[in-house]
């Protein structure tokens, strides 16, 4: 294999371009050429397939920096239609036509469904990168355990998990983490930090919320923060326990930090935040607002009267705040640990593809008496026996129900990532680019300006 592809799709994280100069490293060191593929999919679908160069003379281009977060590549939320045959066969020709051997996508489950159709036509390979951090299983054949049924409005399926005899242990988890998830988490857990002195001040209620969808990780991960309370999707609000617990907190130290994942439900499932049906291009329900939601529960079970007898404000509404982290959490510089660990994943997909893989994703391990290491394994792993995938949740042994926090068995999860997740150079590059004086004087100069200059198109003829 002479020359490979790379694309990244969906959401963008902090650490994609750190996976891509980590598979283009490698990709150099083995003497093979890379194409960066413009937009995602999309780049696919456009008969032009525009591209670039990513390491002439076997050298990553200096736009390609590991500490820049998005990606130089660009991204989009298209997909490769598995039932028409024809685009696909159309795609593949390009793809042979710019002399592409094997490709490597970087994204989360909604990039691994879009690549099973060009399987059958040549080696793909996944690295994988979510904020959420809900790509992978808790335990190997965890997939397995799902059932569905037809939806009651006769569109499409619900999917149900048959009760699990397994015995968990965080050392037997199939992907421990993904990229851009500790950066994701630095953030939400900084913003939480800060939202507290406010609240301390004020002597308010503050919910925060911050994003992972389905998965309750961000969530989990934020108590490092230290919020009084945390909501995870995966447990459903207890609107009596919860207000007991705020009262206690409450009318201890005069305020309460509360923090939620976008899709926490109540205790009939139903997502607190989800104002209509309504979907993003990938098919995932738009959410209006958990926090918003968890606010007027929280202002209408209090009342006014309950912080006008305390003097500590006019209105529960006047006491009670919400603030989101919101795409924050998507972006900025990469910290240590994610970089760090995206480039090795981007290297390992590189090597897969040379040793012969084909529809596998390349994931990051941990055990108890090894550490962090790579591996590969079989993307159908991942998939229920109808080819679905589903989001990982956080296993029910992370989180304490009863005291609305994470477990004892959740923290033994976070710290192998967390204890050594920043390094110095990051805060050496917040104290010297953050207030530098050329921040005020010189415009903001994007990589897609140098980047642009380089990209290429198939023409009409072949090259």
């Amino acid at each position: 294999m002479k020359r490979i592809a790379i694309l990244t799709a969906g959401g963008d994280t902090p650490a994609l371009n750190a996976t891509v100069y980590g598979a283009v490293l490698r990709a150099s060191q083995l003497q093979v050429e890379v194409y960066g593929l413009i937009k995602g999919y999309n780049s696919l679908l456009n008969p032009r397939l525009p591209h670039v160069r990513l390491n002439p003379l076997f050298q990553p281009i200096p736009e390609l920096d590991a500490t820049l977060g998005g990606t130089i590549l660009g991204a989009s939320r298209d997909l490769i239609p598995a039932d028409d045959p024809e685009l696909v066969e159309q795609i593949h020709a390009r793809v042979r036509r710019l002399g592409v051997e094997g490709l490597v996508c970087v994204g989360g489950d909604g990039t691994l469904n879009g690549l099973q159709p060009l399987c059958d036509r040549l080696p793909v390979v996944l690295a994988p990168k979510t904020i959420d951090n809900d790509l992978g299983l808790n335990y190997p054949g965890e997939a397995d355990e799902f059932e569905r049924e037809a939806a009651a409005n006769g569109a499409g399926y619900v999917y149900h998990r048959r009760p699990s005899a397994v015995v968990f242990s965080p050392d037997r988890m199939v992907n421990y983490v993904t990229p851009g998830y500790v950066t994701a988490v630095f953030e939400s857990a900084t913003s939480v930090g800060k939202v507290r002195t406010t609240a301390e001040s004020h002597r308010r209620i503050a919910i925060v919320e911050v994003m992972g969808r389905n998965s309750g990780y961000i969530a989990l991960g934020s108590a490092y923060g230290q919020p009084d309370i945390v909501l995870v999707p995966e447990s459903p609000v207890d609107v009596d326990r919860l207000v007991a617990r705020v009262v206690e907190l409450y009318e201890r130290q005069k305020n309460v930090v509360i923090v939620c994942g976008e899709g926490v439900v109540d205790a009939e499932g139903h997502e607190l935040g989800a104002a209509s049906p309504t979907t993003d291009p990938a098919g995932n329900v738009v959410l209006s607002g958990a926090s918003e939601a968890l606010r007027r529960m929280l202002i209408e079970r209090l009342g006014d009267e309950y912080f006008r007898s305390r003097r500590r404000s006019d209105s529960a509404a006047a006491a009670i705040f919400t603030r989101k982290v919101g795409h924050t959490q998507r972006g900025g510089r990469p910290v240590l640990f994610d970089r760090f660990h995206a480039a090795r994943l981007g290297g390992k997909a590189t090597e897969m593809l040379l040793e012969g893989h084909n529809n596998a994703v390349a994931v990051l391990q941990w055990e108890t008496e090894r550490g962090f290491y790579l591996d590969a394994i079989a993307g159908h792993r991942l998939r229920d026996r109808w080819g679905h995938i589903h989001a990982r949740f956080i296993h029910p042994s992370f989180y304490d129900p009863e005291y609305l926090r994470v477990s004892r068995l959740g923290i033994d999860y976070l710290l192998p990532i967390f204890t050594h997740a920043v390094g110095s150079d990051d805060v050496e590059h917040m104290r010297q680019a953050l207030f530098a004086a050329g921040n005020l004087m010189v415009p903001y100069h994007s990589p897609n300006t140098d980047l642009h200059k380089r990209i290429r198109y198939l023409s009409e003829n072949r090259d």
